[in-house]
């Protein structure tokens, strides 16, 4: 054991002598795959199977809380008759974007690699709560053994445990009296997703469905006008790969036919739609002859209008020859393992326990199901997606930084306390240092959404409801999460 233990000390003294391999490489997939065994089927699966066939017969494991595991059969007998017996589920989830690989090579031959990377650790409760309870670093040493490859050694450090908030009589923590709320405020369903310090720290989903079943973690919601940040990314990562041009105009690539002949459709950019300065209404329904028109010059002042953005998914659709589906997938979904999210209504939807809309008498309205992209609204998602999403928001979307500062510039003046940026409301000096909050909201027949990114403080919070009542939910979850940060926000939404 002495001597391996002097052999990882020499691997970190000797890092700067391998060359990290890009992402594209054939070994980091390798690796990263086998990571991917690791943790999401042996882990969190507790597959005993996989780790009995992952975990080479020489393994050691060193952790700076609980010390040296010094076999194979001492840390399967700890996953299988430790972790997978405990009162709760526990989950790994992988920061992707800390992850390094390095090759190990004798005479060039690859014979192993040096992997790093943060990761987070969760606990999911039988109430489908499921809270942060660690973060850590690590360093895994995999080897080729009999031409297969097998995890040799483990470093698990830098532990930072995360205390669960333990009152069992706390709002929006016990399910019981979290529920009982939400009878009082005739809101039948609720969920909840907390960023805190730059990670997911909560994400719970309250209340009932139809019939009197729970509401669980994987509840589908329909979101309304959160959809609109979504494309707003989809939009701005094709900028940032130099295919799309925030100026450009639109007219190269599509024009409706009802505003063909007017002059004005030559002056729409996407930088314009985004910001709602389109001059186009919010729904062409709105307007008497139910035709799309300009109601002011595009560029020239604010007005919301989810009609802008759908004209911006039909140009996407154009250039691309993609659904906006296909590019929210390549570009966000499935990079950020949104697994329960999508544009469209599909066959897993009808599997799936959706948060059905009601009246604020508690009448249910009929579901209406969509089948076809709209860029603007009705978004099918999960809190734990769109947990998801915002953390990549707040962690900068691995945009340029001069994109980042586009999408929170002041585009246009909405009030003397906000402008809007590219796809989100910006609320401004909220605090007492002047800082400032990226908004955005979901409203529709029994649909009431909001979301909030605090990018100094590094916090987020989410929060779905399907009543007409959702709203009344709000500013108690606001002040629990928010603070004090959370009077500046009510000052500017509603000055």
């Amino acid at each position: 054991m002495k001597q391996l233990t002097i052999s990882i000390a020499v691997l970190f003294l000797t890092f700067s002598a391998f060359s990290q391999i890009d992402k594209s490489d054939d070994l980091y997939n390798t690796i990263k795959e086998k990571d991917s065994l690791l943790f999401d089927v042996g882990f969190n699966a507790c597959n005993i199977d996989i780790l009995q066939e992952l975990v080479s017969q020489e393994f050691i494991f060193y952790h700076d809380q609980t010390g040296i595991t010094e076999s194979k059969e001492a840390f399967i007998e700890s996953i299988g008759n430790g972790l997978c017996k405990l009162p709760y589920k526990a989950l790994r989830i992988l920061k992707n974007s800390s992850l390094t690989i390095y090759p190990l090579k004798n005479n060039d031959i690859i014979y192993g690699a040096i992997q790093n990377g943060e990761h987070s650790f969760y606990a999911i409760e039988a109430d489908n709560q499921k809270y942060l309870t660690s973060v850590a670093k690590f360093t895994h040493v995999w080897i080729i053994e009999n031409g297969g490859w097998k995890l040799r050694s483990v470093l698990s450090y830098d532990h930072k445990d995360i205390d669960k908030k333990n009152n069992e009589n706390e709002l929006f923590i016990d399910n019981e009296l979290t529920n009982n709320w939400l009878k009082q405020k005739k809101i039948p369903s609720l969920g909840i997703g907390f960023i805190e310090n730059d990670k997911i720290v909560q994400t719970s989903v309250f209340g009932e469905l139809e019939n009197g079943t729970s509401a669980p973690l994987n509840t589908v919601w329909n979101v309304a006008s959160l959809t609109k940040p979504i494309t707003a990314v989809v939009t701005l990562k094709l900028v940032n790969e130099g295919l799309w041009n925030l100026d450009e105009p639109i007219y190269n690539y599509y024009t409706h036919p009802d505003v063909a002949n007017d002059p004005m459709a030559k002056l729409l950019t996407t930088r314009i739609i985004l910001s709602h300065q389109s001059g186009l209404p919010n729904w062409r329904g709105n307007n008497p002859n139910g035709k799309l028109q300009f109601a002011f010059e595009p560029g020239t002042q604010y007005q919301y209008s989810g009609e802008g953005y759908e004209y911006l998914r039909k140009a996407l659709e154009a250039k691309f020859n993609k659904s906006l589906e296909q590019l929210a997938q390549e570009l966000v979904f499935t990079p950020l393992h949104m697994n329960n999210t999508s544009f469209v209504w599909n066959k897993e939807m009808d599997n799936s326990p959706f948060a059905c809309w009601y009246t604020s008498d508690g009448i249910l309205y009929e579901t209406e199901k969509f089948y076809e992209a709209n860029a603007a609204d009705n978004l099918l998602t999960t809190i734990e997606d769109y947990s998801k999403f915002m953390l990549y928001v707040l962690q900068g979307a691995s945009l340029s930084d001069s994109l980042q500062q586009e999408m929170i510039a002041d585009q246009v003046r909405v009030s003397s306390f906000k402008h809007f940026g590219l796809g989100w409301w910006i609320d401004e000096n909220i605090n007492e240092y002047g800082d400032f909050a990226l908004v955005h909201g979901g409203d529709d027949i029994g649909v009431h959404c909001i979301a909030f990114i605090l990018p100094h403080s590094k916090k987020g919070l989410v929060i779905f409801t399907n009543s007409d009542n959702g709203t009344d939910a709000f500013m108690e979850i606001i002040n629990h999460y928010l603070e004090k940060d959370a009077e500046g926000i009510f000052n500017a939404e509603t000055n």
